[in-house]
């Protein structure tokens, strides 16, 4: 590992999965579905008490937030191309492999905002709205999952600053 890298180590069958949530993220942003209460959640609101502002300001930034999460996904969904298989047909033992995820110094902001973003949309669907509420829904782990994903990436991403002396 370099100065200017992260190496996260996933499973094959965590990289095939996260993959596809990442997939089906950049789905969401390209349907551009503003009536969907998880698009709207991305995209929220800078006047709540000013409905006509917010509209103005919504429809004058929406697309670009939007464009700009879609081409991170897309750095994200690049980056996990390796871990493009088919989850059905490997074995347990292929499955459970770890496998080193290079993820670049410029590419790390990518990444935390993209599994943030997935982790509000999944928090949409299963009415979440704080950490400490739990549901009974088994995508809830999936949920708690892209939290440890993601924190464990926050945690290189603050060592990768100390070794560079930020």
């Amino acid at each position: 590992m370099s100065a200017r890298e992260i190496v996260l180590s996933l499973a094959l069958i965590e990289g095939a999965h996260l993959a596809r949530l990442v997939d089906d993220f950049r789905e969401l942003m390209r349907d551009r579905a503003v009536e969907d209460p998880a698009v709207r959640r991305l995209t929220p609101s800078a006047y709540p008490e000013d409905q006509a502002a917010a509209k103005a300001f919504a429809d004058s930034t929406r697309d670009e937030l939007l464009d700009r999460r879609l081409d991170e996904a897309t750095i994200v969904s690049t980056a996990l191309d390796p871990f493009d298989v088919d989850v059905d047909v490997l074995s347990e033992e292929d499955a459970l492999a770890p496998r080193d995820l290079v993820i670049a110094e410029e590419e790390i902001d990518a990444w935390l905002r993209t599994l943030t973003a997935i982790r509000l949309v999944i928090a949409d669907r299963l009415g979440i709205t704080t950490e400490e509420q739990t549901t009974d829904d088994a995508r809830g782990g999936i949920y708690d999952w892209l939290g440890y994903r993601l924190e464990v990436l926050i945690q290189a991403a603050d060592e990768l600053d100390e070794r560079r002396g930020r």
